[in-house]
Order: structure tokens, then sequence, then C-alpha cells
């Protein structure tokens, strides 16, 4: 009886792939859930296994494009489960009698040890909106023996960054490479047995007993060998290099996405292009000098989505900007008369976002509409003020959320600031503390800026920019005097914001920072 092998379903916006290699050939023994073949979508690159043990019969071509569930091959019945057997067989042939009998004692020792026991990490579900995710890093390698709950890669969506644990204590098998994006339920990687220290020892003493079968074991070429993953053959391919001359540092000797850098990295092509020139035009030699070289990095999946919302917001919202300029005197008064006693009472250092933020949510109460949002074809707004403030973390512009800020005094807003950048620049912020908001304020002057257009942050109707805070003469009743002065920008939907409430709100800002106890007396 044969069994058909169909394209699974890969991810809701995939609708076909490729098959990008035959890891097992037609004809060949299968086992059950070995790997026999790679499909690569749009996204990312998986791994097809067989769904019964038996003997393989392609149906599809390498190359070929298939939709979901198109039949790519079938296995029939026929002693896939001797495919290991066979292998054993065949090295009792090529080695003595005595050698062979001492190997095959370990294998039916160690197959039951991981078989049987090995668990499937898959990529988990973070969020209602998020369907995919990349994996950033390994932070535990191919064969390492790992413990229960133990963090062993990073994942990394368009909203923030999760760690993958262990489910179980034993082996680790990567099945997923760096820099790869998948689709939420994809297999990362595999756990097998309970430790990986018996395993690793009883596969050291093999070798030494019988040093005859190791040799012939470690000159066999696996499927692997010198193949390239998708990634790393399109690198190769654009720079020209043979994929024969690159050694694979991947599971089999494959070749995996670093190795296909560090092949470009020491490919000898600025040489020839430096020669070149020197030959054919030596007058124009002299004009360049010096390493001319470029550097190819993939987009992060935060990159990509900040890009376009980015894209999205200017091509969806009729947005303007209007400006002001606050003089910061009061304040920088403030801080300096009472700093040491602020901190000394509430453990943390008084700086100007808690000012702003709060000068925001005062005029909100008079401006709602900067506050609100337009969903579908009605206006929402909101009785509370949840401020975002935006942050640049390491990996990109990420936006927590100060819930709740109208109601927080200036100590709370400064605690809340704090513990929020801290958690972005550790990219362990949450989904929940990035979703929402009412309002954002950025602050491009601690980077020196001293004006911006500030893009908003949709689905918000408005954006509030600092900038950098820079003396200048200014007349004040009359006379001429130097003042620390800043520029605001406030950036608005002009669809739900009139010119009117935009330039009265920032107005409104303007007043409550240069009269800092009206935001005590709320006047």
């Amino acid at each position: 009886m044969s069994l058909e092998i169909k394209v699974p379903p890969v991810g809701e916006s995939i609708t076909e792939v490729t098959l990008s290699s035959w890891i097992k050939k037609d004809g060949d023994q299968v086992a059950m859930d070995e790997v026999i073949a790679e499909l690569e979508s749009d996204k990312a690159t998986f791994e097809l296994t067989a769904e019964k043990a038996g003997t393989l019969k392609t149906i599809a071509a390498e190359g070929d494009t298939l939709a979901i569930g198109a039949v790519v091959a079938s296995i029939e019945d026929g002693g896939g489960a001797s495919a290991a057997p066979s292998d054993t067989d065949k090295a009792d042939e090529s080695a003595p009698s005595a050698p062979a009998q001492q190997a095959d004692a370990p294998a039916p020792a160690a197959e039951p040890a991981q078989g049987g026991s090995t668990l499937e990490i898959k990529v988990p579900p973070v969020g209602e909106s998020i369907t995919e995710v990349t994996l950033s890093r390994w932070l535990k390698k191919d064969g390492e023996a790992v413990e229960m709950d133990e963090a062993i890669a990073e994942l990394e969506s368009d909203k923030a960054t999760f760690e993958l644990t262990a489910e179980k204590a034993g082996t680790l098998k990567t099945l997923a490479a760096e820099g790869d994006t998948l689709p939420i339920g994809t297999v990362v990687a595999s756990i097998s047995g309970g430790g990986a220290a018996a395993p690793a020892a009883k596969a050291e003493a093999a070798p030494s007993a019988s040093p005859a079968p190791a040799a012939e074991a470690s000159t066999q070429k696996t499927y692997a060998s010198g193949t390239p993953s998708p990634a790393a053959g399109k690198i190769l391919a654009e720079k020209g290099v043979d994929p024969q001359s690159v050694s694979g540092s991947g599971v089999g000797g494959r070749i995996t996405k670093e190795d296909a850098l560090n092949a470009q990295k020491a490919s000898p092509a600025p040489a020839k292009t430096e020669s070149k020139p020197a030959a054919s035009a030596p007058a124009a030699a002299p004009a360049v000098t010096g390493e001319r070289g470029e550097r190819r990095e993939k987009m992060s999946s935060l990159r990509k989505t900040v890009a376009k919302r980015l894209v999205a917001v200017k091509n969806e919202t009729a947005m303007l900007t209007t400006f002001n300029e606050v003089d910061m005197s009061p304040i920088m008064e403030i801080r300096s008369k009472y700093k040491d006693k602020f901190k000394e009472k509430h453990g943390v250092g008084l700086g100007f976002m808690s000012f702003f933020t709060k000068a925001v949510t005062e005029a909100l109460k008079d401006w709602p509409s900067v506050g609100a949002r337009i969903e579908g074809e009605e206006i929402v707004y909101s009785n509370y003020a949840d401020v975002s403030i935006a942050v640049s973390a390491p990996k990109g512009l990420v936006v927590p959320v100060i819930r709740n800020a109208d109601k927080l005094s200036l100590a709370e807003i400064e605690k809340e600031v704090i513990r929020l950048a801290g958690k972005a620049r550790e990219n362990k912020l949450g989904i929940d503390e990035m979703s929402g908001g009412t309002f954002t304020i950025t602050n491009g002057g601690v980077f020196g800026s001293m004006m911006s257009t500030p893009i908003i942050n949709s689905p918000q109707s408005a954006i509030l920019g600092m900038h950098n805070i820079v003396e200048r003469p200014v007349a004040v009743n009359g006379q001429v005097v130097i003042r620390p002065m800043m520029y605001l920008a406030l950036s608005y939907d002009h669809r739900i914001i009139d010119g009117r409430e935009s330039v009265s709100f920032l107005v409104r800002v303007k007043q409550l920072l240069e009269d800092p106890a009206r935001l005590l007396l709320g006047v």
C-alpha cells in the first residue's frame, strides 16, 4: 500500500513552494520521520519528512514550483525499517568480521535511546497579528546538552524579541539556521534522549574500538556535503563563488549562510579588479586608492516592518507638521533646585520626559481629537492617555507605552520611562508593552537634532517631536536675553485634526512647560 506525500501548509500567506532539492533519491529506503526533501518558499526553507517507512517514489522534480497540497512523492511498502541494517551490512562487507560484530552491538542500543524520545521544538504563537518570526541567533549549538526550560535561541518578530526554551532535557539538534524567517508552528529544532553525555561517550568509544569502519564513515559523503542552503546558494551565485570550493560547517557538511558570507570575504575578486585597471588603464589607477568594499546585511523583521509602516503612513494619511518653540528656563531651574531631593526621595532622576508627558496629557484633555484615531468610517476618542515614547534600541526604533500617563505623577512617569527604556535596550519588551498608545513623544534632541518633522505612529493621529536645547537670543519684555530654547514639532493627521486644534494643542503644551506650576494646579 502506498502513501502520498503532499506539500504541507507552511503559513497563511504562502500558497506555493519550490522543491529545492531531494535529500533521498527515487527508490531509496526511508524511515518514518526521515527528511526526504527541502522545500523553499519566499520566506523560509522547510524540510519534508517521510510519514511512514518504505520505498520512496519521487513524483516532482527539483526546481518545480508546487502549490500547497500538491503530491510530491509516494512511499511504497517495502522495508523502510530495514534501511539502517542494510547500511550496516555494507559496512560489514568492507570490514573484518570481528570489528563488524563490535559495530553491530552498540547500534541497536543507541537507536532506542534516542528514538521514541525525540521532541520537536516549534515556533510558538507570540501574538495575534504575528504570522512569522526571524531566528536571530542560537544560544545553544547543534549537539549540545540542554536542560529543561533553558533558553536555546532568540526569535525576533516585527515587534519584539523572544527567547525559545527547551521543553525537556536532552541533546539539541538544530533544524533552522540563523537569519531564517519562520512561520508560526515551524519546527526549529529537536531534543532527543535525556542527556548528551552518555550518547556522546558511546559515539566516541565506537570509532576507537574499530578504526577501520570509523575511517570509512568519515570519508562517506552525506546528501548535505558541499550542498549550500537556499540562502547560501543565492549568496554564492551572486558572488560567482563555486560551492565546490567552499567547505561547509553545517550539519553533514552543508554550506551555511555564514560559510557563504565568509567565502565572499575571502574571494580574490578585489585583487582582480585592482590589477585590471592597472594593466588596461594605468592613468586611472591612481584616482582610486584604498579598499573599496561593500557589505550586505539582511533586513531584520523589525526594520522591514518599520519601513512598511512609515511608507504606509506617508501614503495613507494627510500628514502636516506645525512648529513652536519653548523657553526651557523654568523647567531647568526646577530641575537644578530639586533634582537631589527628588532623587533621594523617589530613587530616580528628574528628567525632561516627565514634564513633557505630563504637559501632553493635560493638553489632550482640552483637545481630545489629537489623541483620537480613525477606524473605518468612525473616529475613536479615548478618555485616557496611553503615551508612547520612541526609544532607539540596538535592533531599531521601538515605541513602548506608558499606560494611564494622565494619572501618574512625575516620579512614576520617570520610573516607567527608565523601566521601558532598559527593557528596550535589552530587547526584552513584550508585545503588550508596545501595543496601543493614543499619542507618541519622540526626542531627537538627544542625538543633536535641532528640528524635524516626525512621522505619525499609526494608527495614532499625532506625534510630538522634542529637539535639542540651544541658547539663543530672544526678546523678553522688550529686552534681548539669552535663553535655553527648544523647537517643538507636532505632526498630525489632517483628516481628523484641524489646523486650529493642532496649533492650539501645541500652544497649550508650550504654556504648561514655560509655567510648570500649571501642571500642579491643572490650569
